[in-house]
This record gives C-alpha cells, sequence and structure tokens, in this order.
C-alpha cells in the first residue's frame, strides 16, 4: 500500500518481495569513475600535498640549529634576522622563512621576539664559516689584541639586521657553521671576506673539518691583502703576532697544566 503523501516510484509496496542479501549490499561503482569526479579529487591532493611540501620547504621556522634536518646542509640557507653578537665570529639568528613576503615583521603574529626571555631556545647560532677572529676575554685569559675591535665591528656591521645564511654543518658547539651575507647600499656582502680585508680575522686553521664554502682561494688571497697593507692586526709587530688558533692552543694547555 502506498500512502497518498508519497510520489517517489522507487519506493516499494509493502506487498513486494524483500530485496535479496547480494542485492542490499551491492554498490555501484560506476559514479566514482567518473571523469567528472575523479579530475577534482586528484587536483585536490595533488595540490594538498604540494603545499604541505612547500611549507615544510620554504615555509616552517627552524627555531635552533639542532632542529636542522639532514637534506638541508649544504642545499639551502637561512633567512632571518640578527637578535645578538655573542663573539666577533658567532650570532644568533631569528629564522624569519620567507621573510615579508611571507609576512615576517608585517603581520601582528609574525613578529620577531626582542627580549632573552622570548627569544630563549628560539634563535639559530650561527658561526661564520672560513673565518678566525681574535678572542675577548673569557675564562680567565687576556683579551687578543683588535678582539674588541673585531666584536665591534660584527656588531654593528650585522646586528638587528636581515642576513642570509647558507649553512654547511653543525659543529661541536650545536652552531650551525654557515657563510653570511647582508645587504649593504643594495650590494651583498660577504660578513667573512669583509672582516679579512679589514685585518680583524685570520682565515681559519684546523687539522681537520674547516669549512670555506668553496671560498678558500678567495679568503687566503683576501688575507695577503689585508697583511700587505698592515690593516687592522696586521698593523703591529709581526714578530709578536699570536693567531687566534695559536691563542686558543696555548690558553687550552695553561689551563690544562693549571
Amino acid at each position: 500500500m502506498r500512502w497518498p503523501w508519497s510520489s517517489s516510484s522507487n519506493e516499494r509496496d509493502e506487498d513486494s518481495p524483500p530485496l535479496s542479501r547480494d542485492a542490499l549490499i551491492a554498490t555501484d561503482w560506476s559514479h566514482y569513475r567518473d571523469p567528472r569526479n575523479i579530475v577534482p579529487v586528484l587536483v585536490l591532493t595533488g595540490s594538498a600535498f604540494a603545499l604541505s611540501t612547500f611549507y615544510r620547504s620554504y615555509l616552517k621556522r627552524i627555531p635552533q640549529a639542532i632542529n636542522i634536518g639532514s637534506r638541508f646542509w649544504r642545499r639551502r640557507s637561512l633567512f632571518g634576522r640578527v637578535t645578538s653578537v655573542g663573539d666577533a665570529d658567532n650570532f644568533r639568528l631569528f629564522h624569519t622563512p620567507g621573510g615579508r613576503l611571507a609576512g615576517w615583521e608585517l603581520l601582528p603574529w609574525r613578529r620577531v621576539p626582542k627580549t632573552a626571555k622570548d627569544l630563549k631556545n628560539k634563535t639559530v647560532h650561527i658561526r661564520i664559516a672560513g673565518v678566525d677572529a681574535p678572542e675577548l676575554a673569557h675564562f680567565g685569559n687576556p683579551a687578543q689584541p683588535f678582539s674588541k675591535e673585531a666584536m665591534d665591528f660584527l656588531t654593528s656591521y650585522i646586528l638587528y639586521r636581515r642576513v642570509r645564511a647558507y649553512v654547511y654543518k653543525r659543529d661541536q658547539y650545536d652552531r650551525a657553521v654557515a657563510t653570511v651575507y647582508v645587504r649593504k647600499w643594495l650590494l651583498r656582502r660577504d660578513v667573512g671576506l669583509q672582516m679579512l680585508k679589514r685585518g680583524l680575522a685570520t682565515v681559519y686553521e684546523a687539522k681537520s673539518g674547516a669549512e670555506y664554502g668553496k671560498l678558500e682561494e678567495k679568503y687566503r688571497k683576501t688575507e695577503k691583502w689585508a697583511k700587505l697593507r698592515r690593516k687592522g692586526m696586521w698593523a703591529g709587530d709581526r714578530k709578536k703576532y699570536e693567531s687566534p688558533r695559536e691563542y686558543k692552543a696555548r690558553t687550552g694547555e695553561a689551563k690544562q697544566s693549571t
């Protein structure tokens, strides 16, 4: 019996024989094979995957050097703002992937923190690759000549500025060893090279593991140029000169003997 308000021809009468079990569980898959349904699903899935990959590769913020993945080293760079300078050859960088194009320092929720408390565990410790600056006084050891000048120069050159760091590896102090560039008058400047040119750093010397980012020859030529013109640390008596590496070796040995 059909109710008066029922108008669908698909509705079954009470007197109709019941459907078989196979008929009840059978599914019509024809609409799943329809290109009009398949294509939008594939496009949406592919777009979501591409956006996720792009975000992880280019827009995800890296808080510390220990968070840099193995595939990132030697292939990518970090762009951000320098929040502090700890020594004449290392500093702290707050990573701002995408820069202003991604809304950093323009949108209220994309601001670089100002206080040490807010910056804690949120900055990448950068060690400038290929150079070694005079050592400041620490651990009871006196400062090297021109250490303050080197520190003052680096501070004035990059502090609170946006820089790009091409990272090579993580050192034993959990710092990202990197060649660092900063924009000056629309020109991109190699920070390590500028320190060598002013006689405020030497080419880094090590028995093994030194990183130069394919710039070793250029760095050594620049150091030689600074020596000939007696720039910075090269202006003093050469006989009394002690390189940063020699200083660290001597003070390290003295500390071990006490």
